[in-house]
């Protein structure tokens, strides 16, 4: 696993951005950015938010993706940040995938709208029979923060 002063360093190499650069995009000093890099400070909290923002990144991954995250919706997990939905301020919503969430929005009004969606997708894509399918959300659905 990686640590937070590698994934910061990776991030801003990879838009190849000097560290005054990388200060100048979230308004702190260079300093603040080497003492990352070579792991004598870490970002506080409010700091992971705004690089979450300006770079696309989940605080899931800038952290060394510490939790292995899932749907709270679909139950899908959340293995990379392309999948992770967003609030309307597009920030990472780290509780919810793109496709039930998005823009701030969930994409499904119930329960039901989302098993009308999933059991003859999940069952066509991985050759399992609709019954069985449908047996395993009714059980593991609930169980979800968003459906409580």
């Amino acid at each position: 696993m990686m640590e937070i002063k590698e994934i910061l360093l990776k991030i801003r190499t990879q838009h190849n951005l000097s560290q005054k650069e990388m200060a100048d995009r979230l308004m702190i000093t260079r300093q603040a950015v080497s003492r990352w890099e070579t792991g004598e400070t870490v970002p506080n909290t409010e700091t992971l938010k705004i690089i979450s923002k300006e770079f696309d990144v989940s605080i899931n991954t800038l952290l060394g993706s510490p939790r292995k995250l899932i749907c709270q919706c679909c139950g899908m997990p959340l293995y990379e940040d392309a999948i992770i939905g967003k609030d309307a301020d597009g920030y990472f919503n780290e509780e919810y995938c793109k496709w039930c969430y998005s823009k701030g929005e969930f994409v499904y009004d119930s329960m039901q709208n989302l098993m009308d969606f999933l059991v003859p997708t999940m069952a066509t894509h991985y050759h399992l029979e609709e019954a069985d399918v449908q047996a395993w959300l009714d059980e593991s659905l609930p169980k979800l923060n968003h459906w409580h």
